[in-house]
């Protein structure tokens, strides 16, 4: 992004930011913290505010990944008949996170419900339960996933939490246009867009990252 900027190439960036600023024009992204605790909320109540857990949390090397795990724990651990029994990273992969659960489940049969810092990971570990015959065990995600929604209606996954990002694709193109155009966005150069809890109640609403029109 630094070449481009001395280059003299704008650039505009969606769900992905850099920590510094100035090189980027824009920098678009989900706002994170927000989702999780909205994903952390909606654990909690399915979980009836009590049971043991395990959390599946994404790739340490990026960003996003300690910040929706922050935004869960903000929520659930003001309730202290939650209790996470095993923690593990599954690097937002969903052959490792099935790897992971089936290992965990093991040494841990008696778990009520599965945290997921995404989607990918969610999809891995219903499988796993499911193929443990364990289809009593909470599964909460994060994205959004049109294969996460469609798991939504068949009653598998309980809830996600949607990054809008068919939105914010579309902002980074009408900044784009506007830079273009008059040199300016008119905008701060970070911006963050909130997320929105998708359940069994509303995921008909919802396809390819958004809300159908």
């Amino acid at each position: 992004i630094q070449k481009a900027k001395t280059a003299g190439i704008p650039s505009f960036l969606i769900d992905r930011e850099i920590n510094a600023t100035g090189i980027a024009v824009s920098q678009i992204v989900s706002n994170n913290y927000q989702g999780a605790t909205l994903g952390g909320q909606e654990f909690v109540r399915l979980m009836g505010e009590k049971g043991n857990y395990f959390e599946l949390t994404g790739r340490e090397s990026d960003s996003n990944a300690p910040i929706r795990s922050r935004g869960f724990h903000d929520i659930i651990d003001r309730y202290p008949d939650m209790k996470m029994v095993a923690q593990q990273t599954a690097n937002w992969n969903q052959p490792e996170a099935f790897q992971k659960i089936e290992t965990m489940l093991q040494a841990n049969p008696n778990v009520q419900g599965v945290i997921a810092g995404n989607d990918t990971m969610a999809m891995g570990a219903v499988a796993a339960l499911n193929a443990a015959g364990r289809s009593d065990v909470i599964v909460v995600g994060f994205d959004g996933s049109p294969d996460v929604i469609e798991s939504i209606k068949a009653g598998d996954i309980k809830a996600t939490v949607l990054q809008p990002a068919w939105r914010i694709a579309e902002m980074a193109v009408e900044q784009a246009h506007q830079y273009l155009t008059t040199g300016s966005t008119g905008l701060p150069e970070k911006q963050s867009v909130d997320c929105v809890l998708v359940t069994p109640d509303n995921a008909h609403k919802f396809e390819m990252f958004r809300e159908k029109e």
